[in-house]
This record gives C-alpha cells, structure tokens and sequence, in this order.
C-alpha cells in the first residue's frame, strides 16, 4: 500500500510538474525560443480508444543526446527516429485526461522540448428514461433524463418543445454538470402549457464527436401532476424496538393516498425500503428494525391504481431521524437440572439469553422457588447454575436485563414415565473437536402417549471420569444435533433426554471419542507362574484418562535374555478376560504389554523380568518344609505338660482297664532283697 500510495505521490507531483512546465511554456514561448516542438496526430482531443502518434522535434540534433516521450510521469518507447524527430505511437489510448512532455536526455542533464495536454472522449448515448413533474400549486414542471456513459467531455443538450403536431414552442439548452454526474434538470414554465393538450419533448446530446436523439416524450398536463412532498411530523418506537410509527401530514388530501418508506442507519450510505404498513390516512408502521440504532427515514405519497404498477409519486420527504430503544428478551432462557443421586439435591443449570433476543446487558437472574411459600432468589449475572435443596418442588427461572425481564422457564424435575428416544452409535465429525448424534424411537414409535406433550430435547455430556458437564436443548423437530469443544483423546458420556410436558424421560446414553488417540501407556503387568515352557500373567485395566480411545487389543511381548535372544509378542484381544496363559522359550524372560486403540499401538508399559521356578528345588522345599512343621509340634508337645497329661488320660481312657492298675514295685520284692544279702557276703567266704 505504501508502494502505490508513493506511486500516486509521484504521479501527482509529475503532473503538477507538468502542468506547471507546459503553463510556462505557453506563457514565455513568446519571448524565448524553445528547443523544439510537440505535435499530436490525429488531434489532442481524441476519441478514447483511438490511435494516436506523438511527434517529438527538436530543432538542433545535439550529440549524446535522445529524445524520449512522458505521458503521465512514464516514459514511452519511441518507434522511429527520423533525423531530430523521434516518432512515438500510443495504441488503443484510453485514458480521458494526460500530459505529455517531450524530454532531451543527455548523460548528465535532461532538457525539455515540448509538452502539451491530451484530452479524450465519448460520443453521447441516447437520452433515455425522460421524466417530466409537476405538483398541483407548483408554477414550472421539472423534466430529468438518463444520459447514459460518462463522455468525459463538455455535452449539450438541445430540448425542443412541441405540440403534438410538431409545432415548436420551445427550444432549451442545457450543459453537461460535470459535478452531479448527469444534465441539471429541465425547468418548463406551466404557463407556456395548455391543460388538455398533448405536446412532446424531445433531447438531442452532442459533443464533439458525435450526437444522439432520444425518443419523443409525449405527454399531457394533467398526467404530470404528483402528490405534493409530505412532512414527517412524528417519529414513535414500539416496546419491543422493531417497529416505528411515523405520522406525516400533506398539503395534499391524504383520503386515499398510500406511503412508502425508505431507511438508512449512520452507517449506511445507501438507502433500503422499509418493511411499511398504513395504519391510516396519515401512519405508516415501519418494521424489521434494530434495536438501539440510529435511524434516517424518508417517505414518499402515492395514488394507488388497481393492476398498475406504482407511478406518479411525490417526491421524497426531507430526512427525519430517531434512534431504536433497547430490547427486551421475548423468549424463555434454555434450562435443565441435574441429580447427584434420586433424592438428593437438585443442580439448576440455565444458560444466558441468546444476544439477538436483546439488548443492553443480562443484569441478574431471577429464581422462583415454588413451595408451601414462593421465594424470589437473584444471582449475579454471571451465574449459570446453582443447587437447590430437594424438598423443593417447583423452580422457574428469567432473566433481568437492562431493557426488561424474559418470561419465566419452568424447570423439570418430574419424571415422565415414558419412552424416551435411542442414541443411534455417534459419529465424531471431520473435526477432532465434535460429535454428532442421532436418535431414533423405538418400535417405530415416537413421543409416548403416557410421557406428555413433547416440549424439546436435552443432550447431556461428561467426561470420563466424571469432571465436566455440558449440555444443549434440541428442537422436538430435530432428530440429530452437532455436539461441539470436545477434546480429542478424552472419553465422554453422552447422554439424551426428552422432556414433555409431564417430565423427563429416562436417559439413552453411550460413550465416545470426538477423536481417538494412542494410549499414553502400557497396563501395568504381573507374572503369577512361570513354568518351563509356559508362563501365567495378569494386568490391570489401563486407566480412562491413560487410554485416549477404545481398546481393541493388547500385544504381550516376550524376550529372552540368554544368548538367543529370542523374541515373541502375542496379540490379545482388548474385550477378553485380563489373565492370560503363554507358551514361551526355556530361561529368563523379559516381559512387556502394550495397548492398542484405532489411532494406533500406544507406549509399552513397564518391563519385568522372570524366571522359571526348578522342580528338585521345589521338592526339597516342600520336604524341609514337612520335617520343620513336623519337629516344630513335636517340640510344642514336649514342652506342654499340660498337653501331655491331658493326652495320657485321654489314652487310658480310651484303652483296656489293666492300663489303670496299680502294679507293684519290683524293688520292694523278698527275692530281690536276697539276692542283695548274698551279693554283700560272697566275698567274706573266698
């Protein structure tokens, strides 16, 4: 932009030059002599589109320098030099106003030769659309015509008057307003027309290159009259800042006459008609307007004719203006509820106004809690829910605004009993960031009889786990809805409701991805067993916000760590139990597990490492084992007297009754005895 505005600079400053110079020129090429001269075949004013060829002499053919041609600041390349005169030709010259200057150039210093003006024009179309006006105490008749394609040169127009005979009366002549972009109107004394006497006007256009005739105009007095211009006197606005009452009042009888309208705001720089209605002889209602804006109005009269298209209309009304007072809201807020549990508190969820339904700001919200005693409860304007407590039995809710009060939304909190509709499987859109649903009825049927009048739908939607909500009320016509600002790789709930006039249906709801993405990790994983040949795992279910879409599979992938270093990896399917037997390679094994979604194989998770458990070991674990349990109640036994004495009296018990007697001691026996007695005297008789 800086460019062409530099451009425009130049050019400018190149024409002032110009013109300066070629002034100059003009003035002292009397008392100087000038280097050469500068002449235009076929003429300097020219016909736009023609030919033209510029002649550039100088006087003196100096060496080392060129002669060179500048129309407009550019310079043009001559085709022909012919000893001091160089021949320039400009073809299919459009352009309606030029400067020409012819320029001696040298290596240092440039000298100007000549320079003149090239001025092009337009024959005159054919006058067309002639229109001739008179009101009934007005003293001239005003006559305006089309003149057709800009001529960019000085038009006149030649307008005879005659009667219809051909007689003359008149003959005016009108120049071209260059300013006003069509011929200054055509005033006709009335004195000079009779009442019932037809006459025709005729316009002829000329210029220098050529003239044009229009048709005959032929009219009669009494059909030139128009009402007279009305005055608006009044301007009043509806409440609701659509409408506007103008009351306008003319010289004219205004018994059967019709109005038109045409507006514009401050903005607007053109005029539109208005939505009008007459209210009567002197109102027109004007709708389809804005609120708090400001408006120009002007209106015209006319006499309606049966199966005519309208004609003869005064002229427009001088401007009235007047500005649109503001708009209250008309239509009930979008509200819904939600429970934590059947029984608990209520949420009350509502959201703002829609901006074309008003104007101004939302100043507060307004809850009417209906009970044994209704309560009035505000909140502050950027509130969009809040809890109630479940005792309470009926919510309305409208909102406050600066221009008045929208008419009170009722809150559901029944519930219906009814059907309600089926969510069909959802289908994210081509963006990552929407879903949309449909649903259809069941049995071909749609809103139960039992459920109440239908009112509307409500899509519901939460991320799982459950950490936002949103929601949207559908139209009871619509059967599908564009559900919007999801975020890709994050589960949602969605769920629908209808809500009739006896409460809400019970939800349909599924889960979905407005976009899948591969899974952030692997499941964590555990070995149970790892025999020879063969190894036993589990894991745990990969968390929601970890998964970013639905699983279709999982792959285990195996490696061992010996010398071969063999690899394996086995594809499970993602809706299977998550418990899995193996056959795997003998030795160590490294062990991973991965988790696949649509978008594609996610991350692994951590690796284990594991090894197979030894059969002899096993045995003589298992052998140690039993002697230590074994020595362990032996020793426990022993140490317990009380056990032990309880154990013998449960033995006797249980055996023979010989098991109890007293028997005698074999010490206190008499053959013992002697034996002793002997054992002592054997020695003393050796």
């Amino acid at each position: 932009m800086r460019i062409n505005a530099a451009m425009n600079l130049s050019s400018t400053l190149w024409r002032i030059l110009i013109v300066l110079l070629c002034f100059s020129i003009k003035l002292c090429s009397s008392q100087m002599n000038l280097l050469g001269f500068l002449t235009v075949k076929p003429a300097k004013l020219f016909l736009i589109g023609s030919n033209l060829t510029v002649y550039c002499h100088t006087n003196k053919c100096e060496k080392g320098f060129k002669l060179s041609l500048e129309v407009n600041g550019e310079t043009v390349t001559s085709s022909k030099e012919i000893n001091c005169t160089a021949i320039f030709n400009l073809i299919n010259f459009r352009t309606p106003s030029s400067s020409v200057i012819c320029m001696l150039k040298g290596p240092d210093s440039s000298k100007i030769v000549d320079g003149g003006d090239l001025k092009g024009g337009l024959p005159p179309d054919k006058p067309e659309n002639i229109i001739c006006e008179t009101t009934r105490s007005s003293d001239n008749i005003i006559c305006s015509w089309e003149k057709g394609q800009k001529t960019h040169v000085n038009t006149t127009y030649n307008i005879s008057l005659n009667r219809e005979n051909g007689t003359r009366i008149e003959l005016y002549q009108i120049q071209d307003d260059k300013q006003r972009g069509r011929p200054n109107p055509l005033t006709i004394s009335r004195a000079v027309i009779e009442e019932n006497i037809k006459y025709q006007l005729i316009i002829t256009a000329y210029n220098p290159f050529g003239e044009s005739q229009s048709d005959p105009f032929i009219f009669c007095l009494k059909d030139l009259v128009i009402p007279e211009t009305p005055r608006i006197v009044n301007i009043e606005f509806g409440n609701n800042s659509q409408a506007a009452v103008l009351r306008w009042e003319t010289s004219d009888s205004s018994e059967h006459l019709r109005s038109d309208v045409w507006l514009r705001t401050d903005k607007a720089s053109s005029w539109t008609v208005a939505e009008g209605a007459d209210l009567n002889e002197s109102q027109i209602r004007v709708s389809g307007l804005r609120p708090l804006t400001d408006y120009e109005f002007q209106m015209r009269t006319y006499m309606p004719h049966n199966n005519t298209p309208r004609s003869n209309c005064s002229k427009w009304s001088a401007s009235v203006r007047g500005r649109s007072p503001g708009k209250g809201p008309s239509q009930q807020l979008h509200v819904w509820r939600t429970f934590v549990s059947p029984g608990s508190n209520v949420t009350v969820l509502w959201k703002p106004p829609s901006p074309e339904d008003y104007s101004g700001v939302v100043q507060q919200y307004k809850m009417f809690l209906g009970n044994e005693q209704k309560q009035e409860v505000l909140y502050g304007p950027a509130s969009s829910s809040v809890p109630v407590p479940a005792e309470i039995k009926a919510i309305s809710i409208s909102a406050i605004t600066s221009y008045g009060t929208s008419p009170q939304a009722d809150v559901p909190l029944k519930h219906s009993g009814g059907f309600g509709p089926v969510l069909r499987k959802l289908a994210p859109a081509d963006s990552s960031s929407a879903v949309l649903a449909s649903w259809t009825w069941t049995d071909d049927k749609h809103w139960s009889t039992s459920g109440g009048e239908p009112l509307h739908y409500v899509v519901q939607w939460t991320t799982v786990p459950g950490a936002e909500m949103k929601w949207q009320r559908v139209s009871k016509d619509q059967n599908n809805t564009l559900i919007t600002g999801l975020r890709a790789g994050v589960r949602y709930n969605v769920s629908l409701y209808a809500v009739t006039s006896r409460g809400v249906s019970a939800p349909s709801s599924r889960l979905v991805y407005s976009k899948e993405q591969k899974p952030v990790s692997g499941p964590n994983l555990s070995v149970l067993v790892h025999e020879a040949r063969r190894v036993h795992i589990q894991w745990d279910e990969l968390p929601v916000d970890q998964q970013r879409g639905f699983i279709t599979h999982y792959t285990v992938y195996l490696q061992t760590l010996d010398s071969s270093n063999t690899k394996l990896s086995v594809t499970v399917s993602g809706s299977g139990p998550r418990i899995l037997w193996l056959d795997c390679p003998e030795g160590t094994l490294a062990v991973q597990l991965s988790a696949s979604t649509s978008a594609g194989e996610g991350q692994p998770g951590k690796r284990i490492f594991s090894q197979p458990e030894s059969p002899a070991v096993v045995l003589v674990i298992g052998i140690v084992f039993v002697i230590t349990l074994f020595l362990a109640i032996v020793a426990n036994l022993m140490c317990w007297s009380c056990v032990r004495k309880r154990i013998k009296q449960k033995c006797i018990s249980w055996g023979p009754a010989w098991l109890d007697e007293n028997l005698p001691k074999l010490g206190n026996s008499n053959a013992i005895r002697l034996l002793k007695v002997m054992n002592s005297l054997l020695p003393l008789f050796v």
